[in-house]
């Protein structure tokens, strides 16, 4: 088996990053940065900041504990080095610089150029530099200042960057030969040095052979166009947060190392609700009780082994009557969710492992020619169905395969896997891509078209558009791992222009901003400012409802930030969604007479007030609350609910320990089909993800 090969720390020794929207915001001068490099920073890495500053102003950020000591400043666009361990202007490099410069003649020149042209700020200039505001400037007409230097017998380094920052430098000043001129002096080669930024004025630094980069995802265009064909990494977090998340894929950060967010929320009043729940119980008792359930999990994961894969529910363990034959089946969206959570059994459990990889298997093998992967495979006889109730497909399953298999190869490192069935995920990602028919990068999803099937929600719904975020950046990902960065790099960006639109569609606020294009939910200002990301949005409407699960995954995914999903968390445990057990799944629930009753909601009394998709507990989705809990650095409390979900998969029909598929959601009695895949599944992988079991 091929594996992908992995960054080698020891290789990488020095790191050359732009300050400016890289590092820092620019106006707030807000980073994680500073934290985590203080934190975690290894041996024998030199850090060197490359920017368009002067060396006074940096070492000024420095003194206010903006930014952390470096051991090199290339300041000025690549016109001074200098020496922060011995305090001192390399002079050397200076005299590289004095080549064919006159100072005075540039400024005649720029002086000459018939265009609005005006000169920055006197603390932006200095002996090896010029620079201007020129707004919007043309590529070409930036050629043609060019050449009005070469005319003039002028041998100069004219960089325009952020379309309005024009530099004019010596001419072997810029960025790049900066870090080259210090790399030999430091006998260092070009592949053991790592660089970042986000504009124009940082691609002479990309452009050097051999070496690594990162790319934040607030990046200018002009920069992604240069970087598109070099061995790049993409992030998908902003400046100081998205340099981080960069160190960590190189290997130079541990994965402890991100930042989520530098704000206590502990003395929040439901928060420190839940603490004083959590001081006032037995710790050990909870343990062993969520121990138990670990166990059994895994018993009843090994339930739903098949020869094509993951089944639904134990196939022994349930009669099916009428269309609950359908559980008899490998599912895409129940078995990607299943993989997901078995990964960590991959390495020491051969018989998951392996049907962990069929399951895949199964639904690759009957991908549809314009590339929908089914919605099930029936387990008795090998055919696949590709559509749900009332002949209508499930978009969110084929969505669902991408994310998983992205994971699956990223935990085994199987290039080859990877390989064989990338053509295959391409095609998906055009027919899954096809459903944004008015190219706004949200998805237009039919009604009962995703997991929520005999509930009435469509259009542009919160669940489906988080997970198509995902999926963009997994896939992206999964290029990355086969060298193909500027494919990669496509789908990375693309994924942050979802990202964007989701939040300006999904979080309503009072405070408007002008947008070229203004979602339905901004104009409709009057819902307030909320505290959640809505469920759905249509050109007619929206739901002010809280998809509990869309809120969850939106901040595991990274489609929303530490302190958003700090508001979120809040209000969910303000209503009780976790109570009486962790979690309903959606708030508050829909009843007769309400605008958004469907009459089917009858359908198999499946859909009433409480129950099913309309409110219903679902154990899968608990474990990813307590991984989100987690995440948000509220350990106690993750585990407080991790206790009472293994009370709720406890709770079974006929037995203990059934893992049910849903519960009611006000009594929580355990209602569905026993021994169900995903909530055993995602009930392990909450356990690894709370370090409660060791991998």
């Amino acid at each position: 088996m091929s594996k992908i090969t992995t960054h080698d720390q020891a290789d990488i020794q020095l790191l050359s990053f732009d300050i400016d929207n890289t590092l820092i915001d620019f106006h707030t001068y807000k980073s994680n940065f500073k934290t985590a490099w203080e934190k975690f920073k290894p041996k024998n890495v030199l850090l060197t900041y490359n920017t368009g500053r002067l060396i006074d102003d940096v070492l000024n950020l420095i003194d206010k504990g903006i930014l952390p000591r470096p051991d090199y400043i290339i300041s000025g666009v690549g016109t001074h080095i200098y020496d922060f361990n011995n305090n001192c202007i390399v002079k050397e490099f200076n005299d590289v610089l004095d080549d064919g410069w006159d100072l005075k003649s540039v400024e005649d020149l720029i002086q000459s150029i018939q265009h609005p042209i005006s000169e920055q700020p006197i603390r932006f200039q200095h002996a090896y530099k010029r620079s201007y505001f020129f707004h919007d400037a043309t590529p070409d007409l930036i050629s043609s200042i060019e050449q009005d230097f070469a005319e003039a017998n002028m041998h100069v380094n004219v960089v325009y960057s952020g379309d309005k920052f024009l530099d004019v430098l010596p001419k072997y000043a810029n960025k790049g030969n900066a870090l080259q001129w210090l790399l030999k002096k430091l006998n260092l080669k070009t592949h053991q040095a790592l660089v970042a930024g986000d504009s124009g004025n940082d691609s002479a630094m990309f452009d050097i052979k051999n070496i690594k980069g990162i790319v934040v995802s607030n990046a200018h265009e002009e920069l992604y166009k240069y970087t598109k064909h070099r061995q790049v990494y993409h992030s998908e977090q902003e400046q100081g947060d998205g340099i981080v998340e960069g160190l960590i894929y190189y290997g130079i950060l541990p994965e402890e190392a991100k930042i989520q967010c530098d704000i206590d929320h502990s003395e929040d009043f439901f928060i420190k609700k839940e603490l004083d729940s959590v001081a006032s119980e037995d710790d050990d008792e909870k343990v062993a009780l969520i121990k138990e359930g670990y166990v059994k999990a895994v018993d009843a994961l090994k339930k739903n082994i098949t020869p094509l894969g993951f089944s639904a529910c134990s196939i022994k363990d349930n009669v099916a009557h009428g269309t609950d034959e359908n559980y008899y089946s490998v599912w895409a969206r129940d078995g990607a969710i299943t993989v997901i959570g078995a990964l960590p059994l991959i390495h020491k459990d051969e018989e998951i492992h392996k049907c962990a990889r069929q399951t895949l298997l199964t639904l690759f093998e009957h991908i549809s020619r314009n590339g929908q992967i089914p919605s099930n495979v029936r387990i008795k006889d090998n055919v696949p169905d590709y559509s749900g109730v009332g002949g209508i497909c499930s978009i969110d399953s084929g969505i669902w395969v991408v994310i998983a298999f992205y994971e699956y190869v990223n935990v085994t490192k199987d290039i080859k896997f990877l390989r064989e069935h990338i053509s295959a995920i391409k095609e998906t990602m055009r027919w899954l891509g096809a459903h944004d028919s008015n190219n706004d990068a949200l998805l237009e999803i039919p009604e009962a078209g995703d997991w929520t099937d005999l509930f009435g929600r469509s259009y542009n719904i919160l669940y489906d558009e988080i997970l198509w975020y995902r999926s963009n950046v997994c896939f992206g990902r999964m290029l990355e791992m086969l060298g193909d960065h500027e494919q990669a790099g496509e789908y990375i960006r693309w994924s942050q222009v979802i990202k964007k639109e989701i939040v300006q569609n999904f979080w309503p606020s009072t405070q408007q901003q002008l947008f070229q294009s203004v979602s339905f939910a901004e104009k409709q200002f009057t819902l307030g400012d909320t505290s959640y990301l809505i469920a759905q949005t249509t050109p007619f409407d929206f739901s002010w409802r809280c998809d509990v699960l869309g809120n969850v995954l939106a901040f595991l995914h990274g489609t929303i930030d530490a302190e958003k999903a700090h508001q979120t968390f809040k209000f969910m445990l303000g209503v009780g969604v976790n109570d009486p057990f962790p979690v309903a799944n959606v708030y508050p629930v829909v009843s007769p007479g309400d605008p958004d009753w469907r009459p089917y909601y009858t359908v198999n009394l499946l859909n009433l007030p409480n129950h099913y998709h309309n409110g219903g507990i679902w154990p899968f989705v608990g474990g990813f609350w307590v991984k989100f809990i987690n995440k948000l650095g509220l350990k106690d409390v993750a585990i407080l609910e991790l206790h009472k979900l293994a009370l709720i998969n406890k709770e079974g029909i006929n037995d203990e320990w059934e893992f049910t598929e849903w519960a009611h959601g006000t009594t929580g009695k355990p209602m569905g089909k026993a021994y169900q895949a995903w909530s055993a599944a995602q009930y392990i992988s909450a356990c690894h993800d709370l370090k409660i079991i060791k991998k």
